[in-house]
């Protein structure tokens, strides 16, 4: 995953994820996935050249990318915490959580630290719905999220 690369490279790499992938069923979210995998987010420029690789308008191609919350159009931090958004969390003080984590980390959903640390993303169900609230963090999941839970969270992207 490299955020720092020249326009022309990342067409490049782009077609040549394209080419990897574009013989599958529905293809797009997979390659979407892979650029993402690739540059740790998906780039401006990837969007047109996915879009004429697949013959598909750049609308088309931008309605998908922006509709999944999954995809980033700008570099993340060096972690990645997602805190649920769904009901069953909210209910058993998921706000709460998210509030005591945006104040600790200084950030807002959508928004990285300063430093680089870590970027806070909500999600709208993690599947631990019986475990709420949760969270997850580098793809590891946390379920009964709580204050104890939160200090650990914290103390992990700031290192």
């Amino acid at each position: 995953m490299n955020a720092h690369v020249a326009n022309g490279d990342i067409a490049e790499r782009t077609r040549a994820i394209v080419g990897a992938l574009r013989s599958l069923e529905g293809p797009l979210l997979p390659i979407l996935h892979e650029v993402q995998h690739e540059f740790g987010y998906v780039p401006h420029e990837a969007l047109p050249v996915i879009a004429s690789e697949l013959n598909l308008s750049r609308a088309e191609v931008h309605g998908v990318m922006t509709f999944y919350h999954d995809y980033r159009d700008h570099p993340a931090g060096r972690h990645v915490l997602k805190l649920c958004r769904a009901e069953a969390c909210q209910s058993m003080g998921g706000d709460a959580v998210a509030d005591r984590m945006k104040t600790l980390l200084g950030v807002d959903f959508h928004q990285t630290a300063l430093d680089g640390s870590v970027t806070l993303e909500p999600v709208y169900c993690l599947g631990l719905c019986a475990c709420a609230p949760a969270a997850m963090l580098d793809g590891e999941l946390f379920g009964r999220v709580d204050d104890e839970t939160i200090a650990d969270l914290v103390a992990e992207v700031r290192r």
